[in-house]
């Protein structure tokens, strides 16, 4: 399976998926801790996350297949939703919120 594949079938499988340095209970970079820490105040339970440093073709087929540069990178019913800036701006507006919740994850 290509990592484009591979990135295609988790987000398409999982309602919420953040592609991100480390994992959620040990984030590798401020950026993946500031949005582990913004989806668990949404109330967010069902996240999977994908760890970027584990495998290098991860890493790049995730921001090939996102046309986005950086990680981390969040989808929410198999939508890219963006990195850790936006969702800081989404969830300071409240739009964050009212997206998981409007999907039903929160």
């Amino acid at each position: 399976m290509s990592p484009q594949d591979f990135v295609k079938k988790t987000v398409s499988e999982n309602p919420v998926v953040l592609f991100m340095k480390g994992t959620s209970q040990f984030p590798q970079c401020g950026f993946s801790g500031r949005a582990i820490a913004l989806l668990k105040q949404s109330g967010v339970k069902n996240l999977v996350t994908v760890n970027v440093l584990e495998d290098d073709d991860v890493r790049q087929g995730v921001k090939d297949y996102s046309s986005w540069p950086t990680v981390p990178q969040l989808y929410v019913n198999g939508q890219f939703v963006g990195g850790s800036d936006i969702m800081v701006e989404m969830f300071e507006s409240g739009e964050l919120q009212t997206l998981l919740k409007d999907v039903k994850v929160a």
